[in-house]
């Protein structure tokens, strides 16, 4: 009985080189080891035997560092979507048409790499067509993306990945994962939006139905554009400007320049003049005593002579050519 305990023993090591013995078909042998993780985790020795030529597979690997000792956030932010691109492929590929085949090499495990592809930054994505087969190309250089833009998304990454394919290959779409805490966020908010307004909604409504709160906001904005409040910021024009003599100007010469204060004024002349005559054509025929009412007319009447005298005379600085006048300005 002791020589088979030690012939069993002496086999053990045989049977284990036999269940780790390769296909001789690289792309399977890679293909396996990722289609748990989506991506295979590199270092120098299996980036070698990976991209090595003869190939008759396409590589697509990411070179990254994402330690935090390294700074490198664009590494940390595009991991998940590289992640979520390598899975999605592998998922949608389950036969293995495209023949492709996903890695990730970090820096901490692939400084010789680094070193002899002399790479700088990271991250970078290098793509290796195949070297023998239908699709292989004579250019054994890999083509490089580089993330000079800024962060990229799976989808990016998957539409530059899927020009390098060939055309007949498929081209697995990016699946991202239901986001759940996000469905009932935005549930919850909508909920709350919708509650807040039944409860608000007899408070509310009254007010926005309101025909003299729209006309106060409608004469308010006809004053702000009317009296060039745009052009002010269009121009980024000054507020006010010296005129020479120690004193300051209040209006610019000229219809292309104007003063922010100018505008102002000339927003507040039309306000009191719409005013004024929004009183004379609805309050003054209200007012039920004839001395009361004649006074409101004679008043407000002038208020519309002296300020649109005022705004004539401000026309006249505006445009020195013009000849017109109306007193008292």
């Amino acid at each position: 009985m002791r020589w088979l305990q030690l012939l069993a023993a002496s086999l053990l090591p045989l049977t284990a080189l036999a269940a780790k013995k390769p296909s001789g078909d690289r792309f399977n042998d890679f293909r396996t080891k990722s289609l748990s993780t989506g991506n295979l985790k590199l270092d120098d020795t299996v980036y070698t035997q990976l991209t090595k030529a003869p190939r008759d597979y396409a590589v697509a690997i990411l070179l990254t560092a994402l330690e935090t000792r390294f700074g490198c956030t664009l590494c940390r932010e595009f991991q998940p979507e590289w992640d979520l691109l390598s899975k999605s492929w592998i998922k949608g590929d389950k036969s293995g048409k495209s023949r492709l085949v996903f890695g990730t090499l970090d820096f901490v495990d692939g400084k010789n790499t680094f070193q002899s592809l002399m790479l700088q930054t990271a991250p970078v994505l290098l793509y290796f067509h195949p070297t023998i087969g239908p699709s292989a190309k004579i250019d054994a250089q890999p083509v490089r993306f580089d993330f000079t833009a800024g962060p990229q998304s799976a989808e990016q990454i998957h539409a530059w990945i899927s020009r390098q394919v060939p055309a007949d290959a498929p081209k697995p779409p990016v699946v991202r994962p239901i986001n759940y805490v996000k469905i009932v966020s935005v549930t919850t908010a909508v909920l709350g939006l919708v509650t807040f307004f039944a409860v608000t909604a007899p408070y509310v409504v009254p007010i926005l139905q309101n025909r003299n709160l729209w006309a106060a906001f409608s004469l308010i904005a006809i004053l702000l554009f009317t009296s060039g409040h745009m052009f002010n910021h269009i121009r980024k024009v000054p507020y006010v400007a010296g005129d020479g003599k120690g004193g300051i100007s209040y209006f610019a010469g000229g219809f292309s320049n104007q003063f922010g204060l100018e505008s102002q004024i000339v927003a507040a002349i039309y306000g009191i003049l719409a005013f004024a005559t929004i009183s004379l054509a609805l309050k003054a025929p209200r007012i039920a005593d004839a001395r009361a009412q004649q006074f409101a007319v004679f008043l407000w009447s002038g208020v519309l002579l002296c300020m649109y005298s005022f705004l004539l005379s401000v026309f006249r600085t505006k445009n020195g050519g013009y000849q017109f006048w109306l007193p008292p300005f």
